[in-house]
C-alpha cells in the first residue's frame, strides 16, 4: 500500500462500491487514480467491496466453540465484535491509511440502512474521532452527483439507520447459529447425520412449499358450472357469460354449483330474444413494463430460459463488473431518474452496437418519450438495472450473459415506444330473465406490445381470460337480438399449484398475506411500501437466491420437473419447528422493533437482550423434549456404523464416508439426491497383499448370498481367496471354496431331485 506523502487530504470520501468513487470524482471535477483511492487535490476519494467486515463467528470468541455442543447453547456474545473480512483486507487497509491522513469524512454509503452500516462500522473500527457528512447518491448521473455534493449532512442524523442496520446483521447470527446447532444436535442425538438449518427468512421460505406441498396433496375437487351464451345483435355475434344471480345455488367463491339449475337456465334463454341493459366503450391505454429490479430479473429469467436465481446474479455481476453492460445488479427498484432521461439517446445507440438483433427496435424508439419508469420519487437506494452507454460485442459473451443483457435492453427500449392503446367494451344482456356479460378489448395501437409478442407466460402481457377481441363499439343501450345458443360447460377446482422457481421468486415479495397475525401483516404490507413489486416481502434481492440454494444444498427442497417440491426430511424437520419459525411474522416484529430503534426510541442492545431470551426459551424446550424427526439410517455395509454424508473439499457435491473412519473403516461412495449409492465394482487393495504372490487382493460381493470374499488381483496366475472379516481379509481362516470362474461349454445346472 503506498499513499502520497502529500499534506493531509481536507476531505476523505469512502464510497459504497468503486463505480460511485468514479461518479463522485467526476462530481467533483475529475482526479489522478492511486493505488486504491483517487486524489482530486483537497479531496481523496476510496471504495469499499460491500461489507468490508464481518462478525466474529462463535469459535472467534472461544475455540471449544468449534466443537458443537448441546451444553454450550445458548451462545451469547453480547457486546459482539468484528474483523476485517480476508477477501478485502488490502482495500480496507488503504481505507484505514487513508483515515489518518484526512481531516474530515464524507460517508458515501447508499442512502439505506445497510449502507449507512457499511461505512460507519468502518470508522468504528478505525476508532475514527474526526468530523463526518453524509453524502446522499441514489443515481451515478453526474447532475445529481453535483447537485448532492452541494446538499451535505451531518452523519449524525443517520445513526438510527446504522443502529437498525446492526441490529437485524447481528440478530441473524445470533438467531441462526444459536438454533441450528440447537436442532442440529437434538436431532444428531437420534442418528441423524446432516446439519438442520434454521434462519430468520431462510426457515419461512420453506415453511411455504412445505404448505404449498400439503395443499396440493390434500386438495379435493369440486364441480362448479358456467353457461356460456352466444348471441346475435344488430348483425353482431358474440359470446357472454351467465352472471350469476341472488337466487342461485352457490359456492363460496360465488360460482353456480348445482348442475340441474345450470341445465335449467340454459334451456331457458336458447332462442329467447335479447336486450341490451348497456353497452360502454372506452379508449384505454397500457403503458410498458417497468425497467428490471433484481427479483423480477431472476423471475423472468427462470420462466424463460431456467435459469436459477443465483445464476442470474452472478451473470448480471459479470455484465457489470467485467463488461461495464449494466448499472447496479442487486438493485431492487424499478424506476429511473428523471435526470437519466437525458440518457437515452446514447444507451439506445449502445444498445444498437452491442446487440444488432435490437438494432432496429432501438432505431425505433423515441428518446423523446418519458415514460412512468422515469420519477425520481420512486427511486430507493439504487434506481433500476438498465444498460450502459458502454458498447461491446454480444457475441463474445456467454449464452446466459447474451440472454439476460437482451431482456435488460428490451425493457430499456420499450420506455420510448408509444403506450400500448385499445379500446374497452363492456356489454350486459338481458334474456328471460337472466343476465349475461362480456369484456371485448380490442387494440387499436400495438405502441410497444411489439417487442414482447414472442413472450408467453408474461404476467405483464396477460390480460384475463374470459375477456374476447370481438370488436362491440357499435353495440348501444337498447339494442335488440337473439340467443342463439347456450351451453353449460361443468369445471372443476384446482388445486393451489405446487411452486415453480419463477413463481416461488414471485411470491417472497407477497409473503404479508400469510401471516397468521394482522397487525403483522399490514407491519409487513408498509415495509415494502414505495418499492414497485414489493407487497410485504422476505429477504432482499441481494439474499434471496442465495437463501433458495441453502434449501437445496441442505435437501429441504428438490425439483420435480419444473415444480419445487419439499422433501421428506424437510417436512418432518417444519412439523418440528415452533409456529414463530415456520411463518414470516417474525420478520414482521423485527421491523417494528428496528423501527423504534432507527427514530432513537429504543437501542440495539435492548433489542438483542429480548431476542436472547427468546432465543434461550427455544434452547431450553429443545433440550428438554428434543427433536422428533425420524431419521432415514444408512449404514456401513462394511462394518455396520452409520455413514454420514459429507462436503467434498472442492464444495461441488457430496459423498458418504464410514462415521468408523476414525477406527480404520475406509468405506465411501457417491451420493444421490441425499443417499448413499454403493460402489459395486471390485477396487485392487493397497493395504492388503496376497500372502502366497504379493499382488492386491480384491473385496467381491457374492451374488447370491450378498457377502463378501477377497482374492488375489493375479487371477487366475493365482488363486488364492480369504472370507471377509469386517471389511478385511481373514488370513487366520483360508478358504477351500473354489473361486469362481467361467468354463468353456459347462452344461446346464440342474438341482438335483431331493
Amino acid at each position: 500500500m503506498k499513499i502520497s506523502k502529500k499534506a493531509n487530504f481536507m476531505r476523505l470520501f469512502i464510497a459504497e462500491k468503486p463505480d460511485l468513487a468514479r461518479a463522485i470524482v467526476e462530481g467533483l471535477g475529475g482526479g489522478s487514480r492511486k493505488d486504491g483511492y483517487y486524489d482530486c487535490g483537497a479531496d481523496a476519494v476510496t471504495w469499499c467491496y460491500g461489507h468490508m467486515l464481518e462478525l466474529l463467528v462463535p469459535e472467534d470468541y472461544n475455540e471449544r466453540y468449534a466443537k458443537w455442543s448441546m451444553d454450550d447453547l445458548p451462545i451469547v456474545h453480547i457486546p459482539w465484535r468484528k474483523k476485517p473480512s480476508s477477501s478485502t483486507q488490502v482495500q480496507f487497509n488503504i481505507i484505514l491509511g487513508l483515515l489518518k491522513k484526512a481531516e474530515s469524512i464524507v460517508h458515501a454509503g447508499d442512502p439505506d440502512d445497510e449502507g449507512q452500516l457499511l461505512i460507519d462500522e468502518i470508522l468504528d473500527y478505525a476508532n475514527c474521532r474526526l468530523p463526518v457528512q453524509r453524502l446522499l447518491i441514489n443515481d451515478n448521473n453526474t447532475k445529481v452527483v453535483r447537485r448532492q455534493l452541494r446538499a451535505l449532512r451531518d452523519n449524525r442524523d443517520f445513526a438510527g439507520l446504522s443502529a437498525a442496520a446492526e441490529a437485524r446483521s447481528v440478530g441473524d447470527q445470533l438467531y441462526g447459529f444459536n438454533l441450528t446447532r440447537a436442532y442440529t444436535l437434538a436431532a444428531r442425538a437420534n442418528g441423524y447425520q446432516g446439519v438442520l438449518s434454521v434462519g430468520r427468512v431462510q426457515t419461512p421460505i420453506l415453511g411455504l412449499v412445505v404448505r404449498r406441498c400439503r395443499e396440493n396433496a390434500a386438495h379435493k375437487k369440486s364441480c362448479y358450472y358456467v353457461i356460456n351464451g352466444q348471441f346475435e345483435v344488430e348483425g353482431i355475434q358474440f359470446p357472454a357469460r351467465y352472471q350469476v344471480g341472488e337466487g342461485d345455488p352457490m359456492d363460496r367463491d360465488g360460482r353456480l354449483n348445482n348442475d340441474k339449475q345450470a341445465e335449467r337456465i340454459a334451456a331457458a334463454v336458447r332462442g329467447q330474444p335479447v336486450q341490451i341493459i348497456s353497452a360502454t366503450t372506452k379508449p384505454n391505454e397500457a403503458s410498458p413494463p417497468l425497467p428490471y429490479n433484481l427479483l423480477k430479473l431472476q423471475t423472468d429469467a427462470s420462466r424463460k430460459y431456467d435459469l436459477k436465481p443465483d445464476q442470474v446474479k452472478d451473470v448480471t455481476q459479470a455484465l457489470r463488473e467485467k463488461y461495464r453492460l449494466i448499472t447496479y445488479n442487486r438493485s431492487d427498484c424499478e424506476y429511473l431518474s428523471e435526470e437519466q432521461h437525458g440518457d437515452a439517446p446514447g444507451v439506445l445507440a449502445a444498445i444498437a452496437e452491442t446487440a444488432p438483433v435490437l438494432a432496429t427496435a432501438a432505431g425505433r424508439a423515441d428518446p423523446k418519450i418519458k415514460s412512468r419508469a422515469f420519477n425520481s420519487s420512486r427511486i430507493s437506494a439504487h434506481h433500476a438495472i438498465v444498460p450502459t452507454e458502454t458498447r461491446a460485442e454480444l457475441l463474445k459473451l456467454t449464452d446466459a450473459e447474451q440472454k439476460i443483457y437482451l431482456l435488460i435492453a428490451r425493457a430499456y427500449i420499450a420506455q420510448f415506444w408509444p403506450k400500448q392503446g385499445y379500446d374497452q367494451t363492456d356489454v350486459l344482456i338481458e334474456t328471460a330473465g337472466h343476465r349475461f356479460a362480456v369484456r371485448s378489448k380490442v387494440t387499436t395501437s400495438a405502441g410497444w406490445k411489439v417487442l414482447y409478442k414472442n413472450d408467453i407466460g408474461n404476467e405483464d402481457l396477460e390480460g384475463d381470460a374470459d375477456h374476447i377481441e370481438h370488436d362491440l363499439h357499435k353495440l348501444a343501450e337498447g339494442h335488440a337480438g337473439i340467443c342463439t345458443n347456450a351451453i353449460v360447460e361443468r369445471q372443476e377446482t384446482k388445486p393451489p399449484p405446487l411452486y415453480t422457481m419463477a413463481a416461488l421468486m414471485s411470491e417472497l415479495t407477497h409473503v404479508a398475506k400469510y401471516s397468521r397475525d394482522e397487525r403483522l401483516r399490514k407491519i409487513l404490507v408498509e415495509k415494502g411500501k414505495g418499492k414497485a413489486g414489493e407487497h410485504g416481502g422476505i429477504g432482499t434481492p441481494a439474499t434471496r437466491d442465495s437463501i433458495i440454494k441453502t434449501l437445496f444444498d441442505r435437501l429441504y427442497l428438490m425439483e420435480k420437473g419444473k415444480y419445487i417440491l419439499a422433501t421428506p426430511m424437510a417436512e418432518e424437520f417444519y412439523d418440528a419447528l415452533p409456529e414463530t419459525a415456520k411463518y414470516p411474522d417474525m420478520t414482521a416484529l423485527w421491523h417494528e422493533q428496528q423501527g423504534a430503534i432507527r427514530a432513537g426510541e429504543r437501542d440495539t442492545l435492548s433489542f438483542m437482550n429480548e431476542l436472547m431470551d427468546y432465543i434461550s426459551g427455544e434452547i431450553a424446550n429443545i433440550k428438554q423434549n428434543g427433536v422428533g424427526i425420524k431419521i432415514d439410517t444408512h449404514p456401513c455395509p462394511v462394518c455396520g456404523k452409520q455413514l454420514r454424508r459429507i462436503k467434498k473439499k472442492d464444495k461441488n457435491g457430496f459423498f458418504w464416508g464410514c462415521s468408523g473412519f476414525a477406527v480404520g473403516c475406509k468405506y465411501a461412495c457417491d451420493d444421490k439426491a441425499g443417499k448413499p449409492v454403493p460402489d459395486e465394482t471390485p477396487k485392487i487393495s493397497g493395504d492388503h497383499k496376497c500372502p502366497a504372490c504379493s499382488h492386491g487382493l480384491v473385496r467381491h460381493k457374492d451374488k447370491k448370498g450378498g457377502a463378501f470374499w477377497w482374492g488375489c488381483c493375479n487371477f487366475p496366475a493365482c488363486k488364492q481367496t480369504f472370507a471377509d472379516l469386517k471389511g478385511q481379509p481373514n488370513f487366520s481362516a483360508t478358504e477351500e471354496k473354489t473361486r469362481p470362474r467361467r468354463m468353456a461349454r459347462t452344461r446346464p445346472y440342474r438341482r438335483r431331485a431331493s
